[in-house]
């Protein structure tokens, strides 16, 4: 098995020939040295993340530092994407009244209210609720009493867990968002000279 530099993850076949899409390429500590053939299910590599929530938060953030209204090219532009995929998202927060939009010049995606009166939970909802977590119970043995008994653990502290989580987003808002970024590219600019 091989081990990536500065990673405590396996290297599976599909990072060696660059296959991966979810994580960039990297450098391996024995190059020549071949795989047993045994495959190694890595997180990141095998399970789809729904990584909307944070997308649109970096989209949000951008409006959020701009005087002017930004266009779905513009968004585009700092997401790395396809304009058509940011006017689709959008849509969803401009239903939610998070967002609205202006057409012609000067036109462009703006918000609906203040930073201060959106939380992360109206984003949330806004999106579709996606899946909080990806593990869940176990669906092969349901008349198993021992299934059965870690489905239930399991479940509960699932629950609890994404609770939690949402009393988090409802308590945070896109201002404190906002200025937790201004803090830290403040500190990138101290550090960087």
């Amino acid at each position: 098995m091989l081990f990536a530099k500065a990673s405590i993850f396996p290297v599976s076949v599909e990072h060696m020939a660059g296959r991966c899409k979810a994580l960039p390429r990297i450098r391996l500590l024995f190059p020549r040295r071949r795989l047993t053939g045994e495959r190694i299910r890595n997180y990141y590599c095998y399970m789809k993340r729904n990584s909307r929530l944070s997308a649109v938060l970096h989209a949000l953030m951008h409006m959020a530092e701009r005087e002017a209204p930004m266009t779905s090219d513009d968004l585009a532009l700092c997401l790395d994407t396809n304009a058509v995929v940011v006017r689709r998202t959008m849509a969803g927060l401009r239903e939610a009244g998070i967002v609205q939009s202006g057409r012609g010049h000067g036109g462009g995606w703006h918000f609906a209210r203040p930073l201060a009166d959106i939380s992360l939970l109206d984003i949330y909802n806004a999106l579709g609720e996606p899946i909080v977590f990806q593990i869940g119970p176990a669906t092969e043995m349901p008349g198993c009493v021992v299934e059965q008994s870690v489905n239930r653990v399991i479940g509960e502290a699932l629950k609890d867990a994404e609770a939690m989580l949402m009393a988090r987003f409802a308590g945070t808002t896109l201002a404190d968002l906002a200025a937790d970024f201004r803090v830290a590219a403040k500190r990138c600019r101290a550090d960087t000279g």
